[in-house]
């Protein structure tokens, strides 16, 4: 089964009623989907080797309480073109801008799952009047430092052809608690994804690319935010005390989700819901 035909048996079983939509920009095409109405705009943005089915579970709370929904692909990832110039975080929220101005939507509140946090603050500070506010989720925004033996991990999991599954076994340790009841469902779409050509050198060189950038613009965001994070987040040290520094340096508020890892949106959306509305209820209405 290739990645179509996997996206469309996945998609139709949890988001019957969302068809792909494509945006062409300079540089290349950015797929995405969007629920309609009249509702203020939430906007996601899915992290670094992963897809927008990812936010599935958030997208039903969110359309139920009177939002427009709208999620997308990242460069080089599921139905978004490959060959891009630039995959940096800023560049995604570039895409972010370009796709409520196609839309014209806003000022719209952009979620962003790790990576994709520092999107939505770029986007934030580059078009102030299209983004109220940002919800940061697992965000991963600086270079945390790490032993010497990961970077050797690294190469040799990218390095041969069971880079997908090496991956693939990665992105399971992602969620440490409850996985979602469609994983293995989501799982084969995203292994379907990262078999089409160029997808894995894509990521590949992501991985790579440093957070420095996006780490020295912290200070200057002025845009109302809210940080969440699960306890068990396999990605930090110290998950809670990285997403309170987050919260201190932006003025933020912060949710630490318990027994949750980088994906507490989606392993337990229900807990993740009362924040999220109220901080959607203070930005946009």
């Amino acid at each position: 089964m290739n990645f179509s035909q996997a996206l469309s048996s996945f998609v139709g079983e949890c988001q019957p009623s969302l068809m792909s939509r494509f945006l062409a920009v300079e540089d290349g095409r950015i797929a995405y989907d969007d629920t309609g109405g009249p509702g203020p705009v939430v906007l996601a943005i899915p992290g670094m080797g992963d897809l927008r089915s990812e936010y599935r579970a958030v997208r039903p709370l969110l359309q139920r309480a009177g939002y427009r929904f709208v999620s997308m692909d990242v460069r080089g990832h599921g139905e978004t073109s490959v060959q891009w110039p630039d995959y940096s975080a800023r560049a995604v929220g570039q895409d972010a801008v370009a796709l409520l101005k196609h839309l014209d939507a806003g000022p719209a509140v952009i979620l962003g799952n790790s990576f994709a946090a520092g999107s939505a603050l770029w986007a934030a500070r580059d078009a102030p009047d299209r983004v109220a506010g940002v919800v940061l989720l697992g965000p991963v925004v600086r270079d945390i430092p790490s032993p010497w033996w990961v970077k050797v991990v690294l190469r040799l999991g990218f390095a041969g052809p069971w880079r997908v599954a090496f991956w693939l076994a990665f992105w399971d340790s992602l969620f440490p608690g409850c996985k979602p009841i469609d994983h293995a469902e989501a799982r084969a779409a995203l292994a379907a994804s990262l078999r089409e050509p160029g997808r894995m050198a894509v990521l590949r060189h992501m991985v790579s690319l440093s957070k420095a950038d996006t780490a020295a613009m912290l200070t200057q965001s002025s845009v109302p935010a809210l940080v969440v994070m699960g306890s068990r987040d396999p990605d930090f040290p110290d998950p809670p005390a990285e997403a309170r520094w987050l919260a201190d340096v932006l003025g933020a508020e912060c949710l630490i989700v318990e027994s949750t890892g980088h994906y507490p949106h989606l392993e337990m959306p229900r807990r993740v819901e009362p924040a999220l509305l109220a901080f959607l209820a203070r930005v946009v209405g």
